[in-house]
Formats: C-alpha cells, structure tokens, sequence
C-alpha cells in the first residue's frame, strides 16, 4: 500500500506532538530576514495543511502541494468546515519532483522531513532544481531534513497510540548502512458500527549530510545559505537530529520572472 493513504485518517491526531505554532514562527521569522513578508509561498509536502493554514492565517498567499489525495482530502476538508471563514488556499496533488506552477513564488517551504522521502541524490537533485525554476529572483527556499543522528537514536522500536476509534502501531527499523529509516505502520480503524478495519503502510525515509544537500543544492543552481539546527536555531552539527536547510535563488539569465504584483496561482 502506498504511503499516506489509510494514515491520512488518522495523521493529525499522530502529529499532535508536533510543535507546529513555533515552526511557523521560525519560518516567518527566516523569511522576513530574508524580505519575504508577504506574497505568494508554495510549501511542498503539505501534507494536511496544517502549516500551510497558518502560514496563510500570517499573510501569504499559499499553495499546498502534495502526491497524496487522502492528504489532500483532509486539507479541503479543513477549509470547508471553516465555511466563510476558510482562507483562500490552492491545494495540488503533485509529485514535488515533477511539480507544475503558473509562475513563480516568493519562497518555497517543506517541513515535517517531506524531503527524506526523496530516496536518491537524483530525486533531491531534480526538486531542488524545479524549486529554484519556479521562485522570484531572491526568493527563498526553507525546508527541513531529518538526520542520520536522528534515525540513529531512533533505533529498531515499537510504539503503540490509541485514539479514539483508532489504534496504530508503529514497527521502526534504521538501516545504517543505507542510513535509511523504515516505518511500518498498522492502524486498526472502527468503522461506523463495532468492527476494526485493519490496514498497514511502509514508509521509508532517508539521510543524507549536510555536504550533500549542500552540493546539490549549488549543483541546481542555488545559493546555500545556511543549515541551522531546528530545535536551538543554531548552526547545525553533528549532533543535531533534525535540520532546517535555507537556500536563495541562483539568478538564471533567459528565466521568466513574474512581474511585481503578479501571482502565480
């Protein structure tokens, strides 16, 4: 089964651990020194829109772009039950590496490791060269990468959530030598009267160094600005297990720039 069909479901009462109000925050906070404050921000991976609705609820212009319909679905659902008061967001079901814009934006984000399923140089590689096509001349590029520190402590585990309704099991496995991160998930969902449906989806997630993603960010045409450690906001090292990675748009003469004022959507 592929990833994040069933796991849609039941993925926001997963991530209800996730510290989503403060990464928001962060990211508002790197695009505005870099003069992002406003505009249009297309953030890959979007998953449920959850950071694509507060990064609307502070001023841009969103578009949500993700190859999962379940996902998507759950992000649509969220804006109609807000009814009238439902921001005006663009979501797309699309493969972030063969992704399709009218235009070009301000700044393109991915949180929650979206870009560790990317599992070969080839994939980040071809992303990140479609990221730099479609952004505004200095526009910025943040998203963030778990590490193989991460995964490391992460280890070969087995942790068990239940919710209302819901029981998942998760089965972690790392692979070192691949530095690749399995996740085999099991959920046991009710259906509308006393019987469990019971559905499994294997997600695989890999590491790579900061050199890495450095050189192929250059190789696509970027300008690597930075990689800070997520949780302290300090430059990154070897210990830290989750990355926030910021890079610029490499100018690239004959490339057809939105005029100000323009949007992409």
């Amino acid at each position: 089964m592929d990833a994040y069909t069933a796991f849609a479901e039941v993925y926001d009462r997963c991530m209800d651990n996730i510290p989503y109000d403060e990464w928001a925050d962060n990211i508002r906070n790197l695009l505005r020194k870099y003069g992002i404050n406003d505009g249009i921000v297309c953030e890959l991976g979007c998953g449920t829109g959850e950071m694509t609705e507060r990064l609307s609820a502070m001023g841009y212009d969103m578009i949500g772009i993700d190859s999962s319909e379940d996902m998507l679905m759950e992000a649509r659902e969220k804006l109609y039950e807000r009814e009238e008061d439902a921001p005006d967001i663009l979501y797309l079901e699309q493969d972030m590496r063969e992704f399709e814009l009218y235009g070009t934006v301000a700044a393109f984000v991915s949180v929650c490791d979206s870009m560790n399923y990317l599992l070969t140089k080839e994939d980040l590689l071809r992303t990140f060269k479609l990221v730099n096509n479609y952004l505004d001349r200095d526009g910025v590029f943040l998203f963030d990468m778990k590490t193989e520190a991460c995964f490391a402590a992460m280890g070969d585990e087995t942790r068990v959530e239940q919710f209302p309704g819901a029981t998942v099991i998760w089965e972690n496995s790392y692979r070192k030598r691949k530095k690749q991160n399995c996740y085999r998930v099991t959920m046991f969902l009710k259906d509308h009267g006393s019987m469990y449906e019971k559905l499994q989806e294997v997600h695989v997630q890999q590491a790579y160094s900061v050199d890495t993603v450095k050189k192929l960010l250059i190789e696509a045409g970027m300008e690597f600005v930075a990689a800070i450690d997520a949780e302290t906001l300090e430059p990154a090292d070897n210990s830290s297990e989750r990355i926030l990675f910021l890079a610029k748009e490499g100018f690239q003469p004959g490339k057809c720039y939105d005029a100000p004022g323009e949007t992409g959507k």
